[in-house]
């Protein structure tokens, strides 16, 4: 079955970086478009970023853009998140998501802490 395990997550101070992956498995991981949602406390799970299947095309909400950068390796099934630049505001739990045949699949999430 699908499987979705997310990692990297940490405790990091303002201006820094945290690399998370997702590793993939129990579906053909190379056709389908991935994406990085996260969730604040408080607040409703936001799309990050999504990479298309062959990597080609990538798109970024307004708040994460020209600091965070999505990649995936089709070869390893693993699909990651750059962030650079964290801010208070990026602090939230982080999950990887799949959408196939129309049903939605999630991780168990990764929990980013920016904070000094």
């Amino acid at each position: 079955q699908v499987r979705l395990v997310e990692s990297g997550g940490g405790l990091v101070q303002p201006g820094g970086s945290l690399r998370l992956s997702c590793a993939a498995s129990g579906f053909t991981f190379s056709i389908y478009d991935m994406s990085w949602y996260r969730q604040a406390p408080g607040k409703e799970r936001e799309l990050v970023a999504t990479i298309t299947s062959a990597g080609g095309s990538t798109k970024y909400a307004d708040s994460v853009k020209d600091r965070f950068t999505i990649s995936r390796d089709n070869g390893k099934n693993t699909v990651a998140l750059q962030m650079n630049s964290l801010k208070p505001e990026d602090t939230a739990v982080y999950y990887c998501n799949l959408i196939r045949w129309g049903i939605r699949y999630w991780g168990q999430g990764t929990q980013v802490t920016v904070s000094s």
